[in-house]
């Protein structure tokens, strides 16, 4: 289930950034936490006005079915 989390957030990502090639998800926690890498000029694009975007995105993923249980994290 957690794979598919990770392609969901990469699916919107991807759509959002100028350089998506350098999106990537990673999986960590036994499958509880999504990470989540983007360049640094697309990091603003990804989080957001006061981290609306971001929000979004962790509530999108939290009410499917295959992400419920997993969490999001933007790393620097």
């Amino acid at each position: 289930m957690s794979a598919e989390a990770a392609k969901l957030v990469e699916f919107i990502v991807k759509s959002i950034v100028t350089q998506p090639d350098e999106v990537r998800v990673n999986v960590t926690e036994g499958g509880r936490t999504l990470e989540l890498e983007t360049s640094s000029e697309d990091r603003g694009r990804v989080i957001g006005r006061q981290g609306r975007v971001a929000k979004a995105m962790r509530a999108v993923v939290g009410a499917s079915a295959v992400g419920a249980d997993c969490r999001l994290e933007i790393i620097d």
